[in-house]
C-alpha cells in the first residue's frame, strides 16, 4: 500500500492511496453491501456508474451465510460479486455490540448465538482474520469489541485493553495468512480501531497505544452509537492527532453529511454508513437543499427531478411524482432509484470535498454545504 497526502486545509486532508486493487482518493465513502450486495437491488455495474471507490462488506453476516469458505472456492469476494475495485471487509466486531444479546466475551474470543438459525458460532481475533482471508478483501479490520459510548469507566477501560491484546494477535495472524500459499490476496491490508466510549482519556491513551504498531490504517470505532454530535465531535478532536497523520484515517458508521463535513475537518478521510441506503429505501433522498420524504403528498403532481441539476440515474429520467408513485404502490423500483440516487448524493459530495481541500477553500464549502442542507425543504 502507498498512501501519499496530496493537500492539506487546516486538518482536512486530501489523499491518495494505492492498493492491490487499484486506486482510491480520499476522503470517500464506502458504499455499504454488508452481506456483499447494496440493498435495494444495486449492482456492482450501478456502483462504478454513481462512483463508488470501495466497497464494504461485513465478516460476521458472510461468514454466518453464505460462508466465507464457499466464497474462497469462488476466488474471494471480488469474484463472488463481480467487483475489481478495493473491498473492505469489517471485523464482525461491531456485532459484538449490536448483538449484545447474543453473545459472551471471554478473552479468547466471543461467542455468537447466529440470528439466523441459533447455532453457536465461535468469533476470536484468529477467526476473524481468517474469515477475511478467505473473502480476499482489500482491507480486512481488527476485530475488537465496541463497547456502549457511555458505559462504566471500568467495563470500557477492561474491554479496551483486551482489545489491544486482540490487535496484536490478529495482526500476528494476518502476517502468517499473508504468506500462506493458497491465501487469495497475499497484500491484504490490516486497520486497526481505536474504542474508549466518550472518555478521552481512554481514547487518547489506546490511540497512543495502537500507533506504535505501524498498522496500514486506522479507525476511529464506537461512536454514532447513541452519544450525542457534539460529543462525537469532541471525541474526534482529542483522538484523531494521536494517530499517525501518513496513514488512512477512518470513522467507522458515520454518518449523516454534516457528519461527514465536520469529521473531514479533523482529518478523517474514510466513511461508511447505511444511512443514504437505508434512507432511500424508505423514500428519505438527499439533497442539497434538505432531505425531502417522497412519500409527502405535495410530490404527487411534481414533474421535476428529485434535486435539479442531478446527473444520478433516478434524476435524469424519473419526476418526483413517478418515484412517489413507486414508492406508494411498493415497486422495488421506487427504492432502488431513492438508494441509486442517495449513494450518488453522497459519492459526488465526497468529490466536492477533496475538491475543496486541493483548492484551500474547504472552510468556505463546508459552511455553504451545511447551511443549504439545514435550510430544509424548501424547493
Amino acid at each position: 500500500m502507498e498512501y501519499r497526502i496530496l493537500a492539506r486545509d487546516g486538518r482536512a486532508k486530501r489523499a491518495e492511496m494505492k492498493t492491490v486493487h487499484g486506486t482510491v482518493q480520499t476522503p470517500l465513502f464506502m458504499n455499504v453491501g454488508t452481506v456483499a450486495a447494496i440493498k435495494g437491488a444495486v449492482s456492482t455495474d450501478d456502483l462504478k456508474a454513481i462512483g463508488t471507490q470501495v466497497e464494504l462488506s461485513n465478516t460476521y453476516h458472510l461468514h454466518v451465510r453464505t460462508g466465507d469458505r464457499l466464497i474462497k472456492e469462488f476466488g474471494g469476494l471480488h469474484k463472488f460479486m463481480n467487483w475489481d475495485r478495493p473491498i473492505l471487509t469489517d471485523s464482525g466486531g461491531f456485532q459484538v455490540f449490536s448483538l449484545s444479546g447474543l453473545r459472551k466475551i471471554r478473552e479468547e474470543g466471543v461467542i455468537f448465538q447466529s440470528h439466523i438459525d441459533g447455532h453457536r458460532i465461535f468469533m476470536g481475533p484468529e477467526e476473524s482474520m481468517q474469515i477475511q482471508s478467505n473473502l480476499g478483501s482489500t482491507i480486512a479490520m481488527a476485530f475488537d469489541e465496541c463497547p456502549p459510548s457511555r458505559g462504566d469507566y471500568d467495563y470500557i477501560k477492561n474491554s479496551v485493553d483486551r482489545t489491544t491484546r486482540w490487535l496484536e494477535r490478529c495482526k500476528a495472524e494476518m502476517r502468517r495468512l499473508n504468506h500462506l500459499e493458497d491465501t487469495i490476496n497475499k497484500e491484504q491490508l490490516l486497520f486497526g480501531i481505536n474504542q474508549g466510549g466518550v472518555v478521552e482519556e481512554i481514547r487518547i491513551r489506546h490511540a497512543r497505544e495502537i500507533a506504535a504498531m505501524d498498522l496500514d490504517g486506522y479507525a476511529v470505532g464506537g461512536l454514532a452509537v447513541g452519544e450525542t454530535h457534539q460529543e462525537m465531535y469532541r471525541i474526534l478532536d482529542v483522538t484523531v492527532p494521536y494517530l499517525p497523520e501518513e496513514k488512512p484515517t477512518y470513522l467507522m458508521g458515520v454518518g449523516t453529511p454534516v457528519n461527514i463535513l465536520e469529521a473531514v475537518d479533523r482529518g478523517v478521510d474514510f466513511f461508511d454508513c447505511v444511512y443514504p441506503s437505508r434512507n432511500g429505501r424508505h423514500g428519505h433522498v438527499y439533497t442539497n437543499q434538505g432531505r425531502r420524504n417522497l412519500f409527502n403528498q405535495r410530490y404527487e403532481l411534481d414533474p421535476r427531478p428529485i434535486e435539479e441539476g442531478c446527473q444520478c440515474p433516478a434524476c435524469r429520467s424519473y419526476s418526483r411524482a413517478y418515484i412517489r408513485h413507486l414508492l406508494k404502490a411498493k415497486e422495488m423500483l421506487g427504492m432502488r432509484l431513492c438508494v441509486l440516487h442517495n449513494l450518488y448524493f453522497y459519492n459526488t459530495m465526497m468529490e466536492e470535498i477533496r475538491c475543496a481541500i486541493q483548492e484551500h477553500r474547504y472552510q468556505q464549502y463546508k459552511a455553504a454545504k451545511i447551511a443549504g442542507m439545514l435550510a430544509g425543504d424548501k424547493a
